[in-house]
């Protein structure tokens, strides 16, 4: 079975790269060993923002670090034994956790992120699943002053580029969310631009459907098979050796596993995260995802129910469960949300894949001719696969990417 290009992964990102590389005319395999959309293409907040210009920093004061240090927070729960061997990475992102490293980052995801809601609906138009998508907005909830000032750095990137989104008091936010009990002093930043699903899992399914539909191969198949024959690169897969010229590994938090092997040495690192989908109390509802950034949890909408999602857990990727985040935030959360039982017998788990600077890596190798690398797209995979997706086809197929890639290669580590 020979393609073009074989495509390693069928979360959004690979997803995405698949139907990009399709739309060019390519003969695309799209492998994996589980169906589309299964790992954390599945289990994330569904969001699609337009702000997120601020990375993922690590403290600099003791007092926030103490509270982190003492493993009851919402936002942030560790493992001890598995920070030893996180030690270099953590250090990577705390070097990186300065205004200039900020800075590099916002400018470098202004870009991914002004054009995720753009990609993502012309492909949603196109697989018939508009319905899924809401163009609401999503809210950043604040409950004093102070925590709010924490979001200036926000709101100054939000300027310059041009995000729009509006600072609103109770009066506004009751309007908002009617449902959502709110305090006196509470403040929120409504990202107007913001466009979020109600199933991640389900649009990274009909993507995939679409593929198929225009031809494509979907297969399973285990990426570890991965070896290099003359100028191709042939796959094991249920259906026979699946063989190409060209392979991209969009593997996700599992895409070390097969590039260290060869030779290859990145930071990447998998961050944990829970949900949790409830039922609503009352007739309650909510029309669009709010996050508690005092406390580190979300809620939002979804086909399941109410899915409430957790901070960072930072752990060995297959170390079991321990979800006492969506525990501790459902305590909360039921403060300011009339959530009633459990959708689910136990809460979902996921791994991001991340870099230290929060940044994926999108590239076509220096070491091995035919290998291109998309992964490592922390909080934004969802959100940005579709975009780094028609980047790396582009790269491919030898057109100029309508995004610059450099800031995105590994050379910056």
């Amino acid at each position: 079975m020979t393609y073009d290009v074989l495509v390693l992964g069928a979360g959004m990102v690979g997803v995405s790269t698949a139907l990009h590389l399709q739309a060019r005319g390519q003969k695309v395999a799209l492998i994996d060993r589980r169906a589309p959309g299964e790992e954390a293409s599945y289990g994330n907040a569904g969001v699609i923002e337009r702000d997120g210009l601020v990375p993922l920093t690590i403290p600099k004061q003791i007092v926030p670090l103490l509270k982190y240090a003492s493993n009851r927070e919402v936002a942030m729960h560790y493992h001890p034994l598995a920070m030893p061997r996180l030690i270099p990475w953590l250090w990577g992102m705390w070097c990186r956790s300065n205004p200039k490293g900020i800075d590099s980052y916002a400018r470098r995801a202004n870009p991914l992120r002004a054009n995720a809601a753009k990609e993502h609906l012309v492909l949603a138009d196109e697989a018939g699943i508009r319905d899924l998508f809401r163009e609401d907005g999503w809210l950043h909830l604040y409950h004093n002053e102070k925590d709010l000032s924490h979001a200036q750095a926000s709101l100054d990137y939000a300027d310059e580029f041009g995000v729009d989104y509006d600072i609103v008091g109770m009066d506004e936010l009751e309007k908002l969310e009617p449902s959502v009990r709110f305090g006196p002093n509470d403040k929120a930043i409504f990202w107007k631009e913001t466009v979020s699903v109600s199933t991640p899992g389900g649009v990274t399914k009909a993507y995939a459907d679409m593929f198929v539909g225009k031809g494509g191969d979907l297969l399973k198949g285990d990426a570890q098979s991965l070896k290099k024959e003359g100028d191709d690169w042939v796959i094991s897969s249920e259906a026979g050796a699946v063989v190409a010229p060209k392979v991209v590994v969009a593997l996700g938090a599992w895409s070390m596993d097969l590039l260290r092997p060869m030779g290859y040495s990145l930071p990447l690192a998998a961050k944990r995260g829970y949900h949790q989908h409830f039922a609503s109390l009352d007739g309650a509802s909510l029309t669009r995802p709010i996050v508690d950034e005092e406390i580190g949890f979300l809620l939002t909408p979804m086909e399941d129910g109410i899915r409430l999602t957790t901070g960072i857990e930072f752990a060995d990727r297959d170390a079991r469960k321990t979800p006492i985040q969506v525990y501790r935030a459902t305590e909360h959360a039921r403060e300011i949300y009339p959530l009633g039982a459990p959708v689910e017998d136990e809460p979902w788990m996921g791994s991001r894949p991340c870099f230290p600077d929060s940044l994926p890596v999108v590239e076509a190798s220096q070491k091995d001719k035919g290998l291109y690398l998309n992964f490592g797209h922390a909080h934004m995979g969802f959100a940005t696969g579709p975009v780094t997706g028609r980047i790396l086809a582009e790269m491919i197929v030898g057109e100029t990417p309508f995004l610059d890639p450099a800031g995105l290669s590994s050379s910056r580590f």
